[in-house]
């Protein structure tokens, strides 16, 4: 009971102190001016989040690559265009499949962003030898899953009960969703298995070529194709 006096005591004092008024909705602010080193911490914060959006604006996104798509592919299919500096491959949870199909790839500056999205949009770009063309947008700041906060945004988060106005919305957003979830592993194992036949018939007509060469070596290295010549009177030059 002492105890718990002089804990209401000292809180009575502090409260004078500060200047607060109980029962009023009037009661003094705190501002971060009054922390040196809170101010400095917006600050670095404020600059932080100024780098990453410039980050942005140098970074594209590019979809529809290919399984066996690298860094190194990627920096040679844009060396004509732009300068990458770094690759980042989206990697999708959602699906039990290691599939980098998307990459967020950053240039040395908006000048290149543009020419490159410009490049892949205007004309077909193949990536890796990739049976279609890949795409690409401008990448937004959602994209990226390192991004810092913001230092002016707020997020306002509240449970939803049964029986709320919203409950029923929800309810059906959250079914749409595990539909859609359903639809698009569909959608992605078929795709896997175009790519699996794709890649197939491209190995195949691959070897075809490679036999192809190598006979016509053979030929020649083997003097076989003197043999044709002078038989069908035909003059090799040298």
């Amino acid at each position: 009971m002492l105890l718990y006096t002089f804990l209401l005591k000292s809180v009575c004092i502090l409260l004078a102190q500060n200047s607060y008024r109980l029962g009023q909705v009037s009661v003094e602010p705190y501002s971060c001016r009054d922390c040196p080193s809170m101010e400095a911490s917006k600050e670095n914060a404020s600059k932080e989040y100024a780098d990453f959006e410039e980050k942005v604006k140098r970074t594209i996104y590019i979809d529809h690559l290919s399984p066996q798509v690298t860094t190194p592919v990627i920096k040679a299919a844009l060396a004509q265009c732009a300068n990458v500096t770094n690759v980042e491959f989206i990697v999708n949870y959602t699906i039990p499949y290691d599939i980098p199909s998307a990459a967020l790839v950053e240039l040395d500056d908006e000048m290149q962003a543009k020419a490159a999205v410009e490049l892949m949009t205007d004309f077909p770009f193949i990536i890796g030898g990739m049976p279609r063309p890949v795409r690409a947008t401008y990448a937004k700041a959602e994209m990226f899953r390192d991004r810092p906060p913001c230092p002016d945004l707020k997020k306002y988060f509240r449970w939803i009960k049964q029986g709320d106005g919203e409950y029923e919305a929800m309810r059906k957003l959250k079914n749409l969703a595990k539909r859609q979830e359903a639809e698009n592993m569909a959608l992605i194992k078929n795709l896997l298995d175009e790519e699996k036949e794709l890649a197939k018939q491209q190995q195949e007509a691959l070897n075809g070529n490679g036999k192809k060469y190598q006979m016509l070596e053979n030929v020649v290295s083997d003097g076989t194709i003197r043999n044709l010549a002078h038989h069908y009177g035909v003059k090799l030059d040298d």
